[in-house]
């Protein structure tokens, strides 16, 4: 005999079911009706437990501890932990920047930015010598040796700061009073950037020596009184005629 449908006329409300035109009983589904009355409880044994799922307790023994989350403790590596603060540790690559450096006495090229003005008195600068503008006749009778001729060039520019008498060491080839006098104004306000700037050289030496042509070198040194130092290598061609002359300076 056919079982009613479950949520009939006597009996807790099922759900809606689709109404069929009256008369026609409705086909049976795939699925039989349940018996009436409780269902029987299973056999012991007859459904074996489930097995563990990923939300239920393990066997002791049977399966590790679920490994830790996004959030656990990184296991130890090459990763320090951060200082204490809250600051984390600089990136790799990025070194800390360096604390500042105590001032020192400084010399020679650690002043970079200090050129000596009689590297360029006669030449154009950056160590290459040049002659200055071509002069017909020579003044004067020049200096008695080489090295005497560059001393007194250098104690004019440097000390005297007088371009009229500078000029009186320099060969008529390479004499120009306007050039002379506005490379000593140079000087004059290049040593005004420093702190009581004071020039020395030592004593020019000839180096070679021909006929009427000589090669004189020397060390200009400027010292300020903050304990500022620049050195430079100045080398000079004398020439004689009349006497010894400043023509060439590298």
């Amino acid at each position: 005999m056919t079982q009613p449908p479950i949520g009939g006329a006597a009996g807790t409300p099922g759900d809606p079911s689709h109404q069929e035109p009256p008369g026609v009983a409705p086909a049976p589904g795939p699925f039989p009706a349940p018996p009436p009355g409780p269902p029987p409880a299973p056999a012991p044994g007859t459904f074996p437990a489930p097995a563990p799922g990923p939300f239920s307790a393990s066997a002791p023994g049977a399966f590790p501890a679920p490994s830790p989350g996004p959030f656990s403790a990184p296991a130890p590596g090459p990763f320090p932990a951060p200082p204490p603060g809250g600051f984390p540790a600089p990136a790799p690559g990025y070194p800390p920047q360096p604390g500042p450096v105590p001032p020192k006495k400084r010399r020679g090229l650690l002043i970079t930015s200090i050129v000596l003005a009689a590297a360029i008195l006669l030449c154009g600068g950056g160590g290459t010598a040049a002659f200055l503008t071509l002069r017909n006749a020579d003044e004067g009778q020049g200096a008695k040796e080489p090295a005497v001729a560059v001393d007194g060039f250098l104690t004019a520019v440097y000390q005297d700061r007088d371009a009229r008498k500078a000029a009186t060491f320099v060969c008529s080839t390479a004499r120009d009073d306007k050039k002379i006098a506005a490379k000593v104004a140079e000087v004059e306000k290049y040593a005004a950037q420093y702190q009581n700037p004071r020039f020395r050289w030592t004593t020019p030496k000839v180096d070679n020596r021909t006929g009427d042509r000589a090669t004189v070198t020397t060390k200009v040194t400027m010292t300020t009184s903050d304990e500022k130092v620049a050195d430079q290598d100045l080398r000079f061609t004398v020439v004689q005629k009349t006497g010894w002359w400043v023509c060439e300076v590298g």
